[in-house]
């Protein structure tokens, strides 16, 4: 653990011209006295680390001394990948091995390109959440990335309606999605691949030899396959409607991106106003109702008439409280 945390020190003092005591406990999240304890080991292994005194001074490397510590291990070189991503990495477990990755790439750089990390993350920011949710870590998550990783397959029980299903895996990816986290993965006995979501996991064990990995698994391909296949399986209803202008422009925000894909197709021929007729699958008469009340005036259900009669009835609620 000390000889980590050393290498580390060096690492930040190569990468910055000099840092305080202070900033070096800060970053290596011990006390101020360990740091003095580690700046004289360092001395005393022929590390050349100064401690300028005074207010203004700190720790530095003197001569331009540099390590050959640089080398990415291969789960840092991985990790680096994903460090645009950093709520994904602390839930996963990885926080710490991207940021010994980044120190490793900061000290490799010359001087004058070595606040590329900082100028970058002040410009570019992924917030992978929805709004309006708070996302909630699977406890089982750091357990099935490790298992992504090192290529195990894991026994898994996991919630299927109001029973538990066991089942042994093979891990090829993790998809963060709005917030949820998904396992793609391979069962084992049926030599297919499925989507789980792995807050619906209740226990992980994983196995001791690692799987041969499919080569031609494209994990990017695979989950765009699925989730349209997903929201194709849920519109399981037709409705059918006239939309202004305007209301087919609003349209793809106010349905899902399938379903108004898919209706938009349909359309006729524009009326004299610019009206056009089409027919939109749904999940349900209901979720067309409160999606479609978005649209207001820019949208008439024309079938099935008792979503025409709710949807009358809607309107006219709506203008009676306006009047």
């Amino acid at each position: 653990m000390r000889a980590a945390r050393l290498i580390k020190m060096v690492l930040l003092l190569q990468a910055r011209a000099s840092m305080t005591a202070a900033e070096l406990a800060r970053e290596l999240e011990v006390s101020e006295r360990t740091i003095t304890r580690d700046a004289q080991a360092l001395s005393e292994a022929g590390v050349p680390v100064y401690a300028d005194r005074g207010r203004t001074g700190g720790y530095r490397l003197v001569g331009g001394y540099r390590t050959r510590l640089t080398g990415l291990a291969r789960s840092e070189a991985e990790a680096l990948f994903l460090s645009g991503v950093p709520g994904a990495l602390r839930e996963m477990g990885l926080e710490d091995t991207a940021s010994a990755a980044r120190l490793k790439v900061s000290a490799a750089l010359l001087p004058s390109v070595r606040d590329a990390s900082r100028t970058a993350a002040q410009r570019f920011h992924l917030d992978a959440p929805a709004w309006f949710s708070e996302p909630r870590t699977p406890e089982l998550l750091p357990s099935v990335a490790d298992a992504v990783w090192d290529d195990r397959p894991v026994l898994a029980r996991y919630r299927r309606g109001g029973s538990e299903v066991e089942r042994t895996l093979e891990p090829y990816g993790l998809v963060l999605k709005a917030g949820l986290w998904y396992l793609c993965a391979r069962v084992a006995d049926a030599d297919a691949f499925r989507v789980y979501r792995i807050d619906r996991f209740t226990a992980v064990a994983l196995g001791g030899e690692r799987f041969r990995r499919d080569d031609g698994f494209d994990l990017p391909a695979f989950w765009e396959e699925r989730a349209e296949e997903f929201a194709r399986s849920v519109l399981r209803s037709e409705v059918v409607v006239r939309l202004s202008p305007e209301g087919v422009r609003q349209l793809p925000y106010a349905l899902d991106p399938v379903s108004a894909k898919e209706g938009l197709g349909t359309s006729g021929v524009p009326d004299g106003r610019g009206w056009v007729t089409l027919t939109l699958p749904v999940e349900s008469q209901e979720v067309a109702r409160v999606q479609l009340r978005g649209l207001g005036p820019e949208v008439e259900v024309l079938a099935p008439a008792a979503l025409r009669e709710r949807c009358a009835e809607d309107a006219a609620g709506s203008a009676a409280l306006y009047r």
